[in-house]
């Protein structure tokens, strides 16, 4: 039975802000500020316990081997003798942002009727850029099963960032949908990081119908205030478009195409005079899970920061007493996350599959994740300073740290080379 499964990214013990992201504000502002990987982790675990409670299936992604010497060394340093710069994207956690690990096209939607998955290659930022084969070998196992393709990341220079930057609409999870894939164009002050050539390759290798797949840019005046990927301003869970009224370029004539491949759409825009760009981004409102409710209905799970917003939180009130698709909320703490810019949606890569057909040890109960959260309290570091990225104690705690998770997951086979 085809499942929707949310893998959320475990925050890993490098995570720390060290400001590389630009365009997305809340890193940047944040940059030099002290983290909690320990916190972090431990947020996101309860994020994934709230989600179980909810009768959702969750899934795993684990954190990538940091500092990535193998990086370094193919710019002939180490991280000891690497400039500062270098050392911090060597060292960045932001694999821990799952929605940015690849592009899914579930079974229904291909032409070969298996469920495709192609890793992110994220070449607009350094620190990003590497990440791919670390997620490609987890996508690899995880994903093993003849049941799935998945495939390396699109060839640099077309930046490709994930589903992040990916909707699928449908009448229902396990039914045939309307891909959507948002790019950006320039981006303004802030780079536009999804190319239009990156989206069309991936709805080619993943052999999607041209009838049911549609391209849409993200609008000038969301990448400029901060929206530096279509979730923060934008997503969709099976046949709702939950979006703000400044999200896309041209919208008029997306939303007429997607009404014509899927007349049962239902979109819920949030008009610009009740909440700002400004308002939206801040409290990544938008960058929420939309799910459905194994009880019916559908759940926004929404940051802290959502409700602290005054005019977000109206909002979301008159929502939810109306008559809409959307009928509750959920609200969870993420603070670590949202500090380095990505809450709720940005923890999770959602595949729709046969749960059976997953390597069972990227799935998770509440039993697995007292496992995991044990390795957290024991391993983790509690803080990190940018003082503190070049000592060498701090890199060699890192490093035990991911090697006890791995020996408590029995995924020994991704440790270091």
């Amino acid at each position: 039975m085809l499942t929707e499964i949310n893998f959320d990214g475990l925050i890993g013990p490098s995570h720390n802000y060290a400001g590389l992201s630009h365009g997305n504000l809340a890193a940047t502002n944040n940059a030099g500020k002290v983290s909690q990987p320990r916190a972090a982790a431990l947020e996101g675990i309860s994020k994934m316990r709230a989600n179980i409670a909810l009768g959702l299936t969750q899934g795993i992604l684990l954190p990538l081997a940091r500092p990535d010497h193998d990086w370094l060394e193919s710019l002939a340093t180490s991280y000891a003798d690497a400039a500062p710069h270098l050392q911090a994207q060597a060292l960045s956690a932001s694999a821990m942002w799952a929605a940015n690990a690849a592009t899914v096209s579930p079974a229904p939607d291909t032409a070969d009727g298996r469920c495709h998955l192609s890793a992110a290659n994220l070449v607009t930022m350094p620190h990003r850029s590497h990440e791919w084969r670390g997620t490609l070998a987890q996508l690899r196992i995880a994903f093993a099963d003849p049941a799935f393709a998945v495939h390396d990341a699109v060839p640099a220079p077309f930046g490709d960032e994930g589903a992040a930057n990916h909707m699928r609409l449908c009448v229902e999870h396990g039914r045939p949908a309307v891909e959507v894939f948002v790019y950006g164009v320039s981006g303004g002050p802030f780079p536009a990081r999804q190319h239009r050539e990156a989206s069309a390759s991936v709805a080619r290798r993943h052999r999607l119908d041209p009838a049911r797949t549609l391209f849409v840019a993200q609008s000038e005046a969301a990448i400029a205030a901060g929206a530096f990927h279509n979730d923060v301003v934008a997503v969709a869970n099976e046949r709702v478009l939950f979006t703000h009224e400044l999200a896309f370029e041209g919208k008029e004539g997306f939303y007429k195409e997607l009404r014509d491949r899927l007349p049962e759409v239902e979109i819920v825009e949030v008009p610009a005079a009740r909440v700002s760009l400004a308002d939206a981004v801040s409290s990544y409102l938008f960058n929420a899970q939309l799910v459905t409710l194994p009880s019916g209905g559908m759940a926004l799970i929404l940051p802290e920061e959502a409700r602290e917003n005054a005019a977000v939180w109206s909002w979301l009130q008159d929502m939810v007493a109306g008559n809409g698709p959307i009928r509750h909320l959920e609200v969870v703490d993420v603070r670590q996350s949202m500090a380095n810019g990505g809450g709720p949606a940005c923890l999770r890569l959602r595949v729709v599959c046969d749960p059976a057909k997953v390597d069972p040890r990227f799935l998770v109960d509440n039993a697995k994740l007292d496992r995991i959260a044990a390795v957290v309290a024991a391993h983790w570091p509690e803080r990190i300073d940018s003082a503190m990225i070049a000592d060498p104690a701090l890199i060699a705690t890192i490093e035990r740290a991911r090697t006890a998770l791995l020996e408590a997951l029995g995924l020994n086979e991704l440790g270091p080379r």
